[in-house]
């Protein structure tokens, strides 16, 4: 019955009318994209996948010595 916790439908309602309060309904899509993005870098960085590392071309100049 207790999905949050002591938290019931009526404390989420009324955190929910504070947000739209504070930020506005225009701003909540840009406000989500940007959360998500943020959780999406943070278990990326955690787990330590990095998409640059594995799509960065190596460096030729690094290897050879100039003739």
């Amino acid at each position: 019955m207790f999905l949050f916790g002591p938290i019931g439908p009526q404390e989420l309602l009324l955190v929910l009318l504070i947000v739209i309060i504070i930020f506005g309904a225009r701003k909540l899509p840009e406000l989500g994209k940007s959360l998500g993005e943020g959780i999406k870098n943070f278990k990326s960085s955690v787990s330590g996948k990095d998409k640059n590392k594995e799509t960065a071309p190596p460096d030729d100049k690094a290897h050879h010595p100039p003739a």
